[in-house]
């Protein structure tokens, strides 16, 4: 059964497991899919997005008319997403602010990080600070600036700390999720207007309890 937060008749909250897709389709690890077969839902309607591996918060709307201003306040960044991820090594500093400029290769389904601005190429940055550090692996917090694909990845990796799990960025340690979770989600309902939080801290197991 998935993790439901909080419902109401305009939006649905509930915690993604990894592994699941974000967006509806007929594939049967899509997550709206799965939660409208444990409901009496008929569909949801995507407002933002988490990688496949990724576990933690997302927020559907329920009706076309929510979707459309939660999507704008997504656009305009009124909703706050904060993550946190154990990656490889120490990062030198203790807290800092990564600044990139990124290039996606849709074909290969991955970004990189390049020296200078060209078609395709995005800015990208985020703001982390440390948490815990774990033997061989360090605990962070993450802010994002910007929204890029497998931006967290693909930073952190670049700089020589890979997400542990994630292979496709150069992680060694060998499993089937990634140790990255969107761990809280702050907005105001479209309807009341009331600001809303809710948050999600992955237990102690499986990748998470990893040290690289």
């Amino acid at each position: 059964m998935i993790n439901i937060l909080f419902e109401d008749e305009s939006i649905l909250v509930c915690i993604k497991p990894a592994g699941t897709l974000s967006e509806l389709c007929d594939k049967e690890n899509s997550l709206p899919r799965i939660i409208c077969s444990e409901t009496a839902l008929d569909t949801l309607y995507t407002i933002h997005r988490l990688d496949r591996e990724v576990s933690g918060v997302m927020l559907y709307a329920k009706t076309p008319e929510v979707a459309k201003k939660l999507s704008a306040d997504v656009a305009e960044r009124k909703i706050k997403k904060e993550y946190i991820a154990l990656v490889e090594g120490s990062p030198e500093k203790d807290s800092d602010t990564l600044c990139d400029l990124l290039f996606k290769d849709s074909a290969k389904n991955k970004s990189y990080v390049v020296a200078r601005e060209r078609k395709g190429v995005k800015k990208a940055s985020l703001f982390y600070e440390t948490l815990e550090k774990r033997g061989g692996s360090t605990l962070v917090k993450i802010d994002l600036h910007t929204g890029r694909t497998h931006q967290i990845r693909v930073q952190f990796s670049s700089r020589g700390h890979a997400v542990l799990g994630d292979k496709k960025y150069g992680s060694d340690i060998k499993s089937n999720e990634i140790a990255l979770c969107s761990h809280k989600l702050t907005f105001n309902h479209p309807k009341t207007k009331k600001e809303m939080s809710f948050s999600y801290t992955p237990e102690n197991a499986g990748i998470w309890k990893a040290e690289a």
